[in-house]
């Protein structure tokens, strides 16, 4: 009764939405970092991640921002959808997905985000995480494992333009020295370095940097470019709308990134696009649909968040206030992902 109860009132707080399929042309080649790793008493039986920083939702949550859907769990169907809906409309055609292991909580919602991905045509990579005990040799199994268990799903992401191959993110990848055991996958899986160093990708079938901090002084990017493409790999340098993670790791020193409403995301845009920068790359990885505690979402973002608990909105984006403004930066994706 008392999850039920939960539900209803979670209901009652989101506005409402109707899921857009318009949007951008989709482009496979834009990718973006989500995160399911969200829960709440009504689906979850608890909440996960929205405590973080010892906050009590639903309305104290763990980031800066409030989501328009609340303190959502990412194993609602009708969660998935609307951000399916919404990667839609922002052009993004591959979600690259936070995955945690074999048989973890992130393992066992991958069904919903496929089956809601193949209704919206949106394809679906893996951002393999650094879970406990990870080694160049369970990443080599991870991949045998999600190919076999997910691969045959329309909406599993494989490039024709490489070699019909699946897509790995190794977030964290210079935690382990040696990465040899990749070579036994490189044919039917291009596997990327979290990494600025060419020096360390051996083994890899391509390059990603994931910090957007980084990305508005993107210093030796025209060499990585040059050195992907005369080595046959796969560059896709990492941008995002900016970083703050206060509410969610209180007292921390990590500098933050202000959005400056929406000129550091197209700066960041600008940056992976630039002939100075190695020209158009491969992929560009957008760091993040929704990561609510560094604040890099480009999930909708209330207008009117819960008071009492400082948070800001994305008022003034693009010149939108209010509940044009929750949008803004999902149908600014649109705009570059078409220039892309």
């Amino acid at each position: 009764m008392l999850h039920l109860l939960l539900a209803l009132v979670l209901t009652a707080v989101v506005p409402a939405l109707s899921p857009q399929a318009e949007g951008a042309a989709l482009s496979t080649k834009t990718h973006v970092f989500y995160y399911p790793w969200y829960g709440n008493p009504s689906v979850a039986g608890g909440y996960r991640h929205w405590q973080q920083g010892g906050h009590t939702p639903p309305e104290d949550v763990g980031a800066d921002f409030y989501p328009v859907l609340g303190a959502y769990d990412s194993g609602s169907a009708s969660t998935v959808d609307h951000h399916l809906a919404w990667l839609r409309r922002a052009g993004t055609g591959t979600l690259v997905y936070s995955w945690w292991g074999q048989g973890s909580y992130e393992d066992g919602l991958v069904p919903v985000v496929l089956a809601a991905a193949e209704r919206h045509g949106i394809k679906v990579a893996w951002h393999i995480e650094p879970y406990q005990g990870r080694t160049a040799a369970s990443v080599v199994q991870d991949i045998s494992y999600l190919t076999g268990k997910y691969g045959g799903s329309p909406a599993f992401y494989r490039d024709a333009a490489h070699g019909n191959r699946a897509a790995y993110y190794v977030f964290e990848s210079l935690r382990i020295a040696d990465w040899g055991a990749l070579d036994q996958v490189k044919a039917t899986s291009i596997v990327l370095a979290q990494t600025t160093d060419v020096s360390k990708v051996a083994h890899f079938g391509g390059m990603y940097t994931y910090d957007v901090l980084a990305s508005m002084n993107p210093g030796g990017w025209r060499g990585i470019s040059d050195f992907c493409r005369a080595n046959g790999l796969v560059w896709a340098p990492s941008i995002g709308p900016g970083y703050l993670d206060d509410r969610a790791v209180p007292g921390n020193g990590t500098p933050t990134l202000g959005r400056d409403d929406g000129a550091t995301y197209d700066t960041q845009w600008r940056n992976a696009l630039d002939p100075a920068n190695g020209g158009k790359p491969d992929w560009v990885s957008i760091t993040s649909f929704n990561e609510w505690h560094e604040g890099s979402s480009l999930e909708p973002a209330r207008s009117a968040p819960p008071t009492r608990h400082g948070y800001l909105t994305f008022s003034g984006a693009y010149g939108k206030t209010g509940a044009a403004a929750e949008t803004a930066y999902l149908d600014r994706t649109a705009y570059w992902t078409a220039q892309f």
